[in-house]
């Protein structure tokens, strides 16, 4: 079956809705994702259609997470090439509304507001960023809930079982802090939602795979490698149960000329606060989380390790 288009709110319902009667389908799985695909966005497509009956994902480049008009006006748009990549691994049915089926009448009045945990690391660089991904992110929640939206309020069954499909949303584990934010807000507010964390996708030789990849020269691309290379030096350390000498890998990142660093730290997977005590003379125990995020050339980067022992 050819992957579907829908641009609205209404026709996002009745098309889920029609495709999981046709599927007999128990199960729904949502991929949110702001357009320029690449193969990191394929394996959350693939895991999705391994894992559920029916599979939308969302292109949605939202202008509240943008702090600068030029950022926002020079992202990608991909539409065509985001569509067949999707349909390769698999997809059901694109959502890819405008600014104003999202955001009726201008900007939201009333967001998300991302608190503690939004206001640290990427955060404290990108002042708003998480109050406007969050926003973005609970309305898809909301209109991707299987079932909803149905005529006169009647029940949806799908399945032999009848009730309610399993609904599941799949993010990227490059994005940690906002994984680990869209994760809280899911708990604190009732999303009838699982969220699936999907590992971060690299390329050959280490980079972590990102839409902003393509506006490094080639001599950027290569002084980026030194973000991996800092992550797998403090991975090796935890893996081996030493101290991990995050001041080491600091200086491996500043070494690098075309490399501005923001912050390079491990913090608790959970609360996002620093495991000082794991990072000096300590050997390292428990879970982690290594971050980094810095600038090569003109364009901001961020990458990390989960880390365990």
């Amino acid at each position: 079956m050819a992957i579907r288009l829908v641009t609205t709110a209404d026709s996002l319902r009745a098309q889920s809705r029609l495709l999981l009667t046709q599927k007999n389908g128990s199960s729904l799985g949502l991929v949110p994702t702001m357009g320029a695909l690449h193969a990191g966005h394929g394996r959350l497509a693939r895991a999705a259609v391994e894992q559920n009956d029916v599979v939308v994902a969302s292109i949605f480049v939202n202008p509240l997470q943008f702090g600068e008009a030029q950022d926002l006006d020079r992202y990608p748009r991909t539409l065509e090439a985001d569509m067949a990549l999707l349909e390769e691994q698999g997809v059901d049915l694109v959502f890819a509304p405008s600014v104003e089926e999202m955001y009726p009448g201008g900007q939201p009045m009333v967001r998300i507001t991302s608190g503690p945990l939004g206001e640290k690391w990427e955060g404290a660089s990108r002042p708003g960023h998480f109050d406007g991904a969050l926003t973005v992110v609970a309305k898809l929640l909301h209109l991707g809930i299987p079932g909803t939206g149905l005529p006169g309020g009647s029940a949806f069954v799908a399945g032999s079982g009848g009730g309610l499909p399993a609904y599941r949303a799949y993010f990227g584990q490059k994005d940690a802090q906002q994984l680990v934010l869209v994760r809280r807000m899911v708990a604190d507010l009732n999303f009838p939602v699982d969220i699936v964390a999907v590992p971060t996708a690299r390329a050959a030789d280490g980079l972590a795979l990102s839409s902003r990849n393509r506006f490094l020269s080639d001599e950027e691309r290569e002084a980026a490698l030194v973000l991996s290379r800092a992550l797998h030096l403090i991975e090796e350390r935890a893996n081996a149960n030493e101290p991990l000498d995050v001041g080491s890998a600091r200086a491996l990142i500043e070494s690098q000329p075309l490399v501005r660093l923001d912050y390079l730290d491990v913090v608790d997977p959970v609360t996002l606060e620093p495991l000082a005590e794991n990072c000096h003379e300590t050997p390292f125990r428990g879970e982690g989380l290594a971050m980094v995020a810095a600038k090569v050339g003109a364009v901001r980067l961020i990458d990390n390790v989960p880390l365990s022992s």
